[in-house]
């Protein structure tokens, strides 16, 4: 196997383990929405998970590790990701709000900030901001 081939293999199993994250989230309250559904699909693509790849991952997505990236910038494009899957359906259940933490604190984040994160992240999901301004904004809430 050439060395391309391994770094390519362990990429894709990130992107497999992060995609099953956020799966997590929107099985978190037993069902999957339209809108949550629409969301997978385009990560799926973003993320490269193929078809069979989705399929078994949303059959056993809780095999996958919560893999958090070392870098404080890919943490928080994680998390803009899981707070978008959890805002999707627009009903912001205990669940999902719970689930988004446990998510959180997996990734890397305090447990005792990742409520105050979590909200602020939300928050800003809701006003709709890009990624760029949903990492500046959360950054520099930690100033």
């Amino acid at each position: 196997m050439a060395f391309l081939d391994l770094f390519d293999s362990g990429f894709r199993q990130r992107n497999q383990d992060h995609f099953a994250a956020i799966v997590r989230v929107a099985m978190s309250d037993g069902i999957i929405s339209g809108e949550e559904k629409a969301f997978l699909d385009r990560l799926a693509a973003k993320l490269q998970v193929s078809e069979s790849e989705y399929q078994k991952i949303l059959k056993d997505y809780m095999s996958h590790p919560i893999n958090p990236p070392s870098s404080y910038d890919r943490r928080l494009e994680r998390l803009y990701d899981l707070a978008r899957m959890v805002y999707a359906d627009h009903h912001l259940g205990t669940r999902q709000t719970a689930m988004l933490e446990r998510l959180g604190i997996g990734l890397g984040f305090s447990t005792a900030n990742v409520s105050y994160v979590v909200d602020k992240a939300l928050k800003l999901v809701r006003a709709g901001v890009d990624l760029d301004n949903f990492i500046e904004e959360i950054k520099h809430m930690n100033r």
